[in-house]
């Protein structure tokens, strides 16, 4: 088993390209979480496509089919009836409509969190970002089926829509909808100016936790399948705030696991009791819980350990792991670690993010931070679900709403708390 680490890593064009391809390369909301995304985000179209021989007859031979691993869903057969058999398609994507939409993947890179390969491009006069990602382990046909039909009809205001797919070889190509907008990292630390964020207020964090906490509160709970679902790549820089009158929340590659084999139907829920053995697991550092560390299983518990770890860095603004240097050496410092001594010690403010101006109420940010800490609790058994973490976080924000009121009157540069850190 390897566990692979959200770095990035410079990619050669046989990292993006099949072998055969010789071409170089709104207020917030007591919502539930059926609530529905605006008109925008809605489905348009239908039909999804797996075309595994559109590389090779685009230069007339087969060398690409020699990387392809043999599974249920690579002939043409199994395509056709994959497509009939689904009663509402999703978008199906000939690889040949995926290669020239992209410019033979020579278009400028979209600049992804992702550890993959992606471009933002037009597909069928609608904007969208193509993520190129590559299978982890064989998904049985039927297995396969009922995911992608179940991931491209769900809809939340907090997810970016997955449009459809297309395959080649041993790589997936999945299409979402391009959304405007900057990772929630790139908001926290701008890094041409470090004292400046676009979330200087209270109001746009809280609403950004509130959004993220309902999205993936559906995503575990309401997505319709008997099997939950997980995300297994919640990290600030998977998350979208988008560039519009409100800063909101939008997570980015739900589908992803599932579609790519990172998750596992046959194994048990609880990782002790689970062989991981036959497949690759990815993670990033500073988001894996430790279980997950030591056995490469992903599960909604591990989701919620990285919720937390995203709902510590909305409040303080710091970085999940950092290193700083203490004379002759570096220090890591670790983000959990620091908060655990904030709440322990009665120094959250002192914690919280400066940009902030001392502008929030010390009471709601305080509850957050612990409850963050919930959520990182070493034993996954004793870390909340999402339904519980998403109707605490609401209540928060409704506090939020009515401390802002209060405040309303007051002037602009006023700090509600007035004590020395």
């Amino acid at each position: 088993m390897r566990i692979f680490c959200g770095c990035r890593s410079k990619k050669t064009s046989s990292d993006v390209i099949p072998s055969s391809i010789k071409t170089p390369g709104s207020t917030y909301r007591m919502s539930s979480s059926t609530r529905t995304s605006n008109a925008d985000l809605s489905p348009r179209g239908s039909s999804f496509a797996y075309s595994s021989a559109a590389a090779s007859s685009s230069n007339g031979n087969n060398s690409y089919n020699k990387d392809s691993w043999k599974s249920s869903v690579s002939s043409r057969s199994s395509l056709s009836s994959l497509r009939h058999s689904l009663p509402e398609n999703p978008h199906v994507y000939d690889f040949k409509e995926i290669f020239s939409a992209t410019n033979k993947f020579q278009s400028t890179k979209y600049s992804s969190s992702s550890s993959s390969a992606a471009w933002r491009c037009v597909i069928r006069g609608d904007e969208v970002v193509v993520f190129q990602r590559k299978f982890r382990r064989p998904i049985e046909e039927t297995e396969l089926r009922e995911r992608l039909l179940v991931i491209c009809k769900s809809h939340h205001s907090s997810l970016i829509k997955l449009r459809g797919a297309s395959m080649s070889g041993s790589y997936i190509y999945l299409v979402y909808d391009y959304v405007k907008g900057a990772s929630l990292a790139d908001c926290l630390k701008n890094p041409k100016n470090p004292n400046f964020t676009v979330l200087s207020d209270w109001m746009s964090r809280i609403t950004i936790a509130a959004d993220l906490a309902h999205g993936l509160e559906y995503i575990h709970n309401s997505t319709g399948l008997e099997k939950k679902f997980i995300h297994n790549h919640i990290k600030s820089t998977s998350i979208i705030v988008t560039q519009s009158s409100s800063l909101n929340a939008k997570i980015c590659h739900f589908g992803t696991a599932e579609l790519c084999g990172e998750t596992d139907s046959r194994s048990d829920s609880d990782p002790k009791n689970s062989n991981s053995k036959f497949v690759k697991f990815e993670g990033t550092r500073g988001y894996m819980s430790p279980e997950f560390q030591a056995t490469g299983i992903a599960t909604q518990k591990s989701d919620v350990y990285a919720f937390g770890v995203v709902i510590l860095e909305i409040l303080s603004g710091e970085e999940p792991l950092k290193y700083r240097q203490d004379k002759e050496t570096f220090v890591r410092v670790s983000l959990i670690d620091t908060t655990r001594e904030a709440v322990g010690s009665g120094t959250v403010r002192r914690w919280m993010d400066r940009r902030l101006k001392d502008s929030y109420p010390e009471e709601v940010a305080e509850k957050l931070a612990r409850l963050g800490l919930e959520c990182l609790e070493e034993e996954p058994e004793k870390r909340p679900d999402m339904s519980w973490v998403a109707s605490r976080i609401s209540k928060l924000y409704l506090d939020s709403q009515s401390w802002t009121e209060k405040m309303g009157s007051l002037p602009a540069d006023f700090t509600a708390s007035l004590a020395p850190r």
